[in-house]
């Protein structure tokens, strides 16, 4: 069974979660069978931590897991997200406003099929919306039941420092894994201040660094890393390549898988790190639960820290439209 970790607040969650995005949005087609089933064997190994958004589908994600979870709601914790214009299925801006807020909210309730969200998280910091009306906005939810835990999403130092003051924020999703450590220097510092956990996306750089991945041209239109992260193409693509390979003989002299590596690189980083890595298929979730029993050695750890510092990733984590949209 996945041990148990706490978050800010006091928030206890399985110590990996699963990130639920892909079952409907962004990584090729979706199989609700199979990622039912997923979640199934999720619950039954003690991984009750799930991640989703009203963005991924759009709606279809939530739809799925209520779906899914209408009969053992208590079982698990339930995250979902809120902030984006959502318009004929795509992405057309940010929208933090404290009605657009209560308004998502209420939606993602029905789709869920539940009285209640465990972590609301902001899934982007909204520049026309002060942090502190949004985090006044998630207070009042709270307060009322609704909410029982407030998070952010790619957000900044101040802007977390500012939103913790009017509500305290429980956790921060931010992508983080061994080979995107930009958080390292001015957020991290910050949570371990304020009490607040990590919950790392993306924590296997989409798949990257199990080296079971593909160009960029070689993924069909539907799936992100065909157009959406630039570390998939071109010469990015096979220098990058050299930090997969790497952490694939690490983990072949250990017995273990580069997927499981990886995890445990993150899991040590700090006990208040909680990384959520998404799938659809059941194998790919054995696999990454099994992470949580491994302990990477002092000289294993500092042999990928090295291998990072050295080994520069090539490319930067999304296209031009989504960098604009992070807190900096």
């Amino acid at each position: 069974m996945v041990p148990i970790r706490t978050l800010g607040q006091g928030l206890e969650v399985s110590a990996i979660g699963l990130g639920c995005m892909g079952m409907s949005h962004a990584y090729g087609v979706p199989d609700d069978v199979e990622s039912a089933a997923t979640i199934d064997r999720a619950i039954e190994l003690g991984c009750t931590f799930l991640d989703t958004a009203e963005a991924y589908g759009p709606f279809k994600n939530e739809e799925l897991l209520g779906r899914c979870l209408k009969f053992r709601r208590d079982q698990v914790v339930i995250a979902t997200k809120f902030g984006f214009i959502l318009k004929d299925g795509r992405r057309t801006g940010t929208d933090s406003r404290p009605q657009h807020i209560r308004e998502v909210v209420e939606a993602s309730l029905k789709r869920l099929q539940t009285d209640r969200i465990d972590l609301l998280y902001q899934h982007r910091v909204d520049p026309n919306v002060p942090i502190e009306d949004v985090a006044g906005a998630v207070k009042q939810l709270i307060t009322e039941g609704k909410v029982l835990h407030f998070g952010l999403s790619e957000a900044g130092p101040e802007n977390i420092r500012r939103a913790h003051a009017v509500q305290p924020v429980t956790a921060l999703q931010s992508e983080y894994s061994l080979w995107e450590r930009g958080i390292e220097h001015d957020v991290m510092p910050v949570l371990r201040e304020l009490g607040i956990g990590l919950v790392p996306f993306s924590p296997l750089g989409r798949g990257f660094l199990t080296g079971d991945v593909k160009r960029a041209e070689d993924y069909p239109a539907n799936d992100f890393r065909s157009w959406g992260d630039p570390r998939f193409k071109g010469a990015n693509f096979d220098n990058n390549m050299r930090i997969a390979t790497a952490v694939r003989e690490m983990a072949e002299a250990r017995g273990a898988t580069p997927a499981q590596v990886g995890l445990a690189w993150l899991l040590g980083v700090s006990p208040y790190v909680v990384p959520i890595p998404g799938t659809k298929r059941r194998r790919y979730l054995e696999e990454n639960l099994s992470a949580a029993s491994i302990s990477l050695t002092a000289a294993e750890i500092e042999t990928l820290d090295k291998l990072t510092a050295q080994q520069r990733v090539s490319g930067e984590r999304y296209n031009d439209q989504d960098l604009a949209m992070l807190d900096k």
